[in-house]
């Protein structure tokens, strides 16, 4: 069952990677769906990534177009700002880049994400 209450969004980095990926991997949204209906349900798929200083995950999904399973596929990188909302951060095909520099994934977050209003706003 889905908790209407979990948001999923995405940055602008990740729509642009989104993007540039599509041309050459049509079916892109087939495989990246499971992950947004997962996070909706309040799942945690994948591991956390350590000294990222957020709640910050990594999850291998597979790539349809390429046939390679989840070890040549995708990597989406998300990061848990509350426990209602979860933003989607990055993603690359593992075939073209190797790992994700933590300093990439502050500077997305610090510049990407504003942080939810607090009592006194």
């Amino acid at each position: 069952m889905t908790d209407p209450s979990i948001e999923v969004r995405v940055t602008p980095n990740f729509e642009r990677s989104l993007k540039r990926l599509s041309k050459k991997y049509r079916r892109i949204g087939y495989d990246v769906d499971p992950l947004i209906q997962k996070l909706r349900s309040g799942e945690t798929p994948g591991d956390q990534i350590p000294g990222a200083g957020f709640t910050v995950y990594k999850e291998r999904l597979p790539n349809r177009d390429a046939q390679a399973g989840k070890s040549g596929g995708y990597r989406v990188i998300y990061y848990i700002l509350t426990e209602s909302t979860i933003y989607l951060l990055e993603i690359y095909a593992k075939t073209e880049q190797t790992d994700i520099p933590l300093e990439h994934i502050r500077r997305i977050i610090s510049e990407e994400i504003t942080a939810p209003p607090t009592a006194e706003d």
